[in-house]
């Protein structure tokens, strides 16, 4: 077995940069809703000294020898820009598993007996470059744990050039790796888990790798001892081609201004609610239980802090936005409270089935709407194609509380007006 890792560098700020050459070696920071925080920079960025996390008007106020160039978060385009990147990999591997907006796994088994893994890690590059603008990463090992540490290194020492292979007919160079990796790099290591494993004198990967795996096994747990067989070569976490079924879908954001009447929150509420039921029916399934939460900040000055949240259960299972809107305001109505100026709320669905057929109540007036999911795949072919959107009247129309995006760029692959015109002088 051979796995391969491939993984975007900076890919939040990479696209951001792909529609600007005139910023392709400039500092570029990407701001998280209502542009609050740094979650994504380039490296000239992180040159300036600016960490990750960092709020928004704290960055405004350093004294940068540059000119910091600063985005909010358009997640269309990143959106965008990675469903196109993972078409490109799946050209040249025969199985591929998605793991995050960013990275995906790559069966290439049996790739040696035509070229190396490293000529086949320097034409992936090349294939992602030239399609989409973007760099990439690729790690590559007999186990994922080892081809994700594979691909941390090819980014952390550039005489890689982007692309390491560990095999295990070269064992000491896997060795030498892991023994310049801290174990809390390491994946599926967190942070609580590392220290644990530091006071035991564990500090390194490759330390973590001589372990005894019953003694990892008794004092951690069955997923740590499949760390350590995996950073010995055997392979213990298959790929996964089909992405399990999700157990809940959940739908919030802050505000960008705080919400003080219940037409206002009504009008999120219904919007979150679209967003949710789009959700289901992309997972193709049906729902019974509908919750709604509000909050008011935690932070704010002599105000008084309120947090609630309120679940409506279905007798029949929907996946029709106007059952999930009409449950989702019921619950509200049970959680809203007046005076308060409330920061957030969001929509949990749960309770899946893969079907909408119930045994209904003698009792029942509700019974399922007709033809309900002709509807709804009307409402999302129009909504998924661009040409035109459709949404419930109870969301409102331009409402104050929107979520902050004062500095978003073009949808530069979404929106026809937006497309970037090439002008020859």
């Amino acid at each position: 077995m051979m796995f391969a890792l491939a993984d975007a560098n900076k890919f939040y700020a990479s696209c951001e940069k792909v529609f600007r050459p005139d910023l392709r070696e400039k500092p570029v920071l990407v701001l998280s809703n209502n542009d609050g925080c740094c979650i994504a920079m380039s490296r000239e960025a992180k040159r300036l000294g600016i960490k990750m996390g960092m709020p928004w008007f704290q960055i405004k106020q350093m004294q940068l020898p540059e000119q910091l160039h600063v985005f909010s978060s358009n997640y269309e385009l990143y959106a965008s820009m990675s469903n196109r990147m993972m078409a490109l990999m799946e050209e040249l591997a025969p199985r591929v598993e998605q793991y995050s907006i960013d990275e995906m796994f790559l069966d290439i088994r049996g790739i040696d007996s035509c070229m190396s893994y490293e000529e086949f890690g320097l034409q992936l590059r090349r294939h992602i470059l030239s399609g989409t603008g973007l760099t990439i990463g690729v790690g590559m090992g007999p186990s994922k744990t080892l081809a994700k540490s594979a691909q941390w290194a090819s980014k952390e020492w550039p005489q890689f050039k982007g692309v390491l292979a560990l095999t295990l007919a070269n064992p000491q160079r896997t060795a030498k790796l892991l023994s310049l990796q801290p174990v809390e790099e390491l994946w599926g290591v967190g942070s609580r888990i590392a220290k644990k494993l530091n006071v035991m004198g564990i500090t390194t990967a490759l330390q973590l790798a001589q372990a005894n795996t019953v003694f990892i096994r008794k004092n951690f747990s069955v997923v740590l001892e499949r760390t350590v067989r995996e950073l010995n070569g055997e392979s213990c976490i298959a790929l996964e081609e089909a992405p399990p079924t999700k157990q809940q879908i959940v739908c919030s954001r802050s505000f960008g201004e705080r919400i003080t009447t219940l037409e206002a929150m009504q009008q999120a509420v219904c919007q979150y609610a679209e967003r949710a039921a789009e959700k289901l029916r992309g997972e193709r399934q049906f729902c019974r239980h509908i919750s709604v939460f509000v909050k008011s900040s935690p932070f704010a000055v002599n105000e008084p802090y309120y947090s609630n949240v309120s679940s409506e259960t279905l007798l029949t299972p929907t996946q029709d936005t106007r059952d999930i809107i009409a449950a989702a305001q019921r619950a509200l109505e049970r959680v809203w409270r007046n005076g308060h100026r409330f920061a957030k709320a969001g929509i949990m669905l749960n309770d899946f089935s893969s079907t909408g057929v119930a045994q209904l109540n003698l009792f029942d007036e509700q019974a399922p709407r007709p033809h309900s999911q002709e509807l709804m795949k009307v409402l999302d072919t129009i909504n998924q194609t661009g040409l035109g959107q459709i949404w419930f009247a109870g969301r409102g129309t331009a409402p104050d509380w929107k979520m902050k995006r004062e500095m978003l760029s073009p949808a530069y692959t979404t929106r026809w007006n937006d497309i970037p015109i090439a002008r020859i002088i």
